[in-house]
């Protein structure tokens, strides 16, 4: 017998190998194996499996199973066949994002040695280890005197080999030794559970009616569950998930910001005890490993995690919920394959036979026009839970505050201080969002007034105050302050200006002294019990006001938080892309919620230079619809998604004239246009240099009423790039193939 195996490489090449007797009857579809390819053994999913090969040389044998049990079921292989052929990538690489080569069924956890005292001895026994062992009579003092077994490896300070010394007193009859295995402990990562008592309102109601009804069809049900902010959508989740357990079926919950994590986490802990699992980057090796180990042997009915908790093997899984479906954080552009958890989502719910609910108090423009085409059925909650009323939103015109105050320096306005100091006196707490990380996020030269970029990337660097370190957030190339210099002209004489979220922080430190200050940022939260403690100490009043960049913006829900402050809401609201104003009105919109949320009365501030913006001007009101009309008729007379679809091509290489003339090539050579097609470029990307890369694009958009499914253009980009590097000599450069962008910079 033989097996055809596909390795993680960058080409659509599979290879054959024999399968070995003893095999035989375990390698199927789908499972993961290890054999020799190059010099070493590496890890390949079988593709097929056949009686005969044609291949006339030496062929190799199948090495090992890398799993004990089965974990591709058949809907998770329909699934790996789909994004390997939609998004043009080998199924070798979309095997290795789905099922990672460092986990594995076989893992089993550390085990750890503790001990305990057997009796309590006293007498001749006892004084004669004072004397002839001192070291090991200090030891068993601590180890008696604890109620419960302690690690061996905690002794470590009071004697260099430890394990050795309890052993020795162990055979005395001193103490009594175990080896235990050592489970990853999690709970850094969630809240303590969260107890509620929840009484549903009647859109609640109608909601839940209605995807419990969908549950019980067991058949693939998109829905778009459009709830304003603080109208108790995690509640319903918690009703949807209770119900599809009870059918015996596992749900999944995607969430886009791991600070969103810990607070559902405790929520749905409390409902559902320890059948949740949780899934993000955050986890250590031996915390993933253990997770991914006991999904695949059915010890978890629910996984709540980020983009790739999608690809969780679950088995019966019956419900998706996708929170904040229009997060661009749910899209991955590197490695390939280059998918997003949405589409992944609904496309795996539709194998499943799942609902699939896709959620947020502002939905994507491409979900909302599928409400509107009724290609998704549409619940609505337009009320908050509860008394919660909708915030007071202020706006403010920074130009004219500063005109006014003579500050033209001036962060934080008049009005938004007051506002600040009004909360602080009521012992309520403050939400102050400022979406860039750093102190000074521009740095200028005095004498010849060029802007400090990083070599490596043509974007601005920022100035961190905590480490005096110039960093480029792109690349992480990063220079002290002592040793930075104008790249053109070498003058010292540098202007640090700007403001980033440390900037905000120390401002607030000096003129709100007796506050509490909590900052999250990805510098203060790059471990994930670091993000959990800010929350948690924010959730139970220890920190009066909690200053971030957007993760702070959305799903969060503090009771006692009654004033939103947006520092700048005009940050990356002239970039040249097509969903700039669609992300600026929804991250507006997201944070204000925060505001609010219970019976005490909520405001919001809005700080802008740009109050007369279309995008400004309908954020301070809340009004979403009214918003969404507009960016739907100007995105069908540009066409763009959703009344398109759209394709890049990216090229990209260390040699500027390289990269452009293999961009021309491509473009020249491009075959096979049809009717409602529309090629854009080559042209060089909005950032033009990035990680010592010159990028340069070709843009493809399909006009839906002529090609509705987008099969045509998927077509057309196969017959023109697939296995491109196969088919072009792209020498040192890089081409990638971005299906359905989320940015075109």
């Amino acid at each position: 017998m033989f097996a055809e195996v596909a390795f993680p490489i960058s080409n659509f090449q599979s290879f054959t190998y024999v399968i070995p007797k003893e095999l035989k009857n375990e390698i199927q579809l789908g499972s993961r194996v290890l054999a020799p390819f190059g010099k070493r053994n590496c890890q390949g999913m079988v593709l097929g499996i056949k009686s005969t090969t044609s291949y006339s040389g030496k062929t190799k044998s199948i090495h090992s199973l890398v799993d004990d049990i089965p974990v591709v079921t058949p809907e998770l292989w329909k699934l790996i066949c789909w994004m390997s052929n939609y998004y043009m990538t080998p199924i070798g690489q979309v095997a290795k994002i789905v099922f990672p080569k460092n986990l594995s069924t076989r893992y089993k956890p550390a085990k750890r040695w503790y001990v305990e005292s057997s009796s309590f001895v006293k007498g001749d026994l006892y004084l004669s280890l004072e004397k002839r062992a001192p070291k090991q009579f200090e030891i068993y003092n601590i180890i008696q005197s604890s109620n419960y077994p302690i690690k061996v490896s905690s002794l470590k300070e009071f004697v260099s080999n430890p394990l050795q010394a309890c052993r020795s007193l162990e055979r005395q009859g001193f103490v009594k030794l175990e080896e235990r295995m050592s489970l990853p402990d999690s709970s850094g990562f969630s809240f303590e559970p969260m107890h509620k008592k929840v009484v549903f309102n009647e859109d609640q109601e109608k909601a839940v009616k209605n995807i419990k009804q969908s549950l019980n069809k067991d058949n693939f049900s998109p829905i778009l569950l459009h709830g304003v902010t603080g109208s108790g959508k995690t509640e319903i989740y918690i009703s949807a998930v209770r119900h599809c357990l009870s059918l015996k079926r596992t749900a999944i919950i995607l969430l886009p910001e791991i600070s969103l994590t810990p607070q559902i986490a405790g929520r749905f802990k409390s409902v559902f005890g320890n059948s949740i699992a949780l899934w993000h980057s955050r986890l250590s090796k031996s915390q993933r490993a253990w997770t991914w180990n006991q999904i695949c042997k059915g010890s978890f009915q629910v996984v709540i995690g980020a983009r790739s908790a999608i690809f969780a093997p679950l088995k019966k899984l019956g419900l998706i919920v996708i929170d904040e479906e229009q997060e661009a954080s749910f899209r991955q552009d590197s490695p390939a394959p280059r998918y997003h958890a949405r589409d992944v989502a609904l496309v795996r719910a539709k194998y499943e036979g799942a609902v699939a609910i896709l959620s947020s108090a502002t939905p994507s423009l491409e979900s909302y026009h599928n409400y509107l085409t009724k290609k998704i059925h549409y619940l609505h909650l337009p009320k908050r839970y509860g008394k919660a009323t909708y915030p007071i939103v202020h706006l403010v015109d920074m130009l004219q505050n500063q005109e006014e105050s003579g500050k033209y320096d001036q962060v934080i306005s008049g009005l938004l201080q007051d506002k600040i100091e009004e909360r602080l006196t009521n012992k309520e707490q403050v939400i102050l969002l400022q979406n860039r990380r750093g102190f000074s996020p521009v740095i200028r030269c005095k004498d010849c007034g060029a802007i400090s970029k990083c070599p490596y990337c043509n974007v601005t660097t920022s100035f961190h105050l905590k480490t005096n370190n110039i960093m480029c957030h792109f690349c992480g190339h990063t220079e002290t302050k002592e040793n930075k210099v104008c790249y053109d002209c070498g003058s010292s004489h540098l202007l640090y200006s700007g403001t980033g979220t440390q900037k905000v922080e120390s401002l607030m430190k000096k003129t709100y002294p007796s506050a509490s200050i909590g900052r999250l940022d990805i510098d203060t939260s790059s471990k994930g019990e670091q993000l959990t403690s800010i929350l948690k100490s924010f959730n139970k009043g220890k920190i009066d006001i909690l200053l971030g960049t957007q993760m702070i913006a959305k799903g969060l829900d503090f009771p006692n938080a009654t004033l939103v402050g947006i520092i700048n809401a005009d940050l990356g609201l002239h970039l040249p892309d097509f969903r700039v104003g669609e992300r600026i009105f929804q991250l507006i919109y997201q944070a204000s919620g925060r505001s609010g949320r219970r019976d005490k009365q909520g405001e919001v501030v809005i700080q802008t230079f740009s109050p007369e913006n279309p995008v400004i001007k309908k954020a301070s009101t809340l009004n979403m619809m009214e918003y969404y009309k507009i960016a739907l008729k100007e995105r069908e007379e540009l066409n763009y998604p959703p009344f398109s679809w759209l394709s890049k091509i990216e090229i990209s290489g260390t040699n500027q004239d390289k990269a452009y003339n293999l961009s021309k090539e491509l473009h020249h050579k491009i075959k096979g246009e049809y009717n409602g097609l529309e090629i854009l470029g080559p042209a060089p990307c909005y950032i033009e240099k990035l990680r010592n890369q010159f990028r340069f694009h070709i843009v493809f958009k399909s006009i839906k009423t002529l090609d509705p499914n987008g099969k045509r253009l998927h077509q057309f980009l196969k017959l023109n790039f697939n296995d491109i590097n196969k088919r072009f000599k792209v020498g040192g450069n890089r081409v990638n193939i971005h299906i359905d962008p989320l940015s075109l910079i």
